[in-house]
């Protein structure tokens, strides 16, 4: 009986650090549909599958004037208790970045040794809107930009 129960016993406490660690991705739930910036000229729409066996893929694409200007797959993978942001811009070497918050809310991911960005940032403002936040250092500083995404449907994205 005491051997049945240890086994059992351990079992259990190894279960439990990988039910923590999903916990972090799983919270990135509310990034998962199409999200679109739109101008006259100009749209870009960033996709997000839901979180599933500790791993989210994305992608963006950009297009002004009728043509493609940028594309770049994305990924979030759930690495221990942190999330790791995987970016492959279009003709660019990927660059991986890693999670300091992951929330129900917000998600900032950094990469200091990276040139630019360094940092990127996710900040859900209602159901369907959501701001990224791209940072890094520049000739006169830190500079940045910032890319307010409304909730599309993603049929024919």
């Amino acid at each position: 009986m005491i051997r049945a129960s240890s086994v059992a016993l351990v079992l259990t406490l190894t279960a439990v650090p990988a039910l923590s660690a999903q916990q972090a991705i799983d919270r990135l739930g509310w990034m998962a549909g199409c999200w679109e910036q739109k101008s006259a000229t100009r749209s870009t729409v960033e996709m997000w599958m839901g979180p599933a066996g500790g791993l989210m893929l994305g992608a963006s694409r950009t297009v002004a004037g009728g043509a493609l200007r940028e594309s770049e797959q994305l990924s979030l993978r759930q690495d221990g208790e942190v999330v790791v942001y995987h970016a492959a811009p279009s003709g660019q070497t990927p660059t991986a970045f890693r999670s300091t918050i992951a929330s129900d809310t917000l998600l900032v991911v950094e990469n200091p040794q990276h040139d630019f960005p360094t940092k990127i940032s996710y900040r859900r403002v209602t159901a369907d809107s959501v701001v990224a936040l791209v940072q890094g250092p520049g000739p006169n500083g830190m500079r940045g930009f910032a890319v307010g995404y409304g909730r599309v449907r993603c049929e024919g994205r």
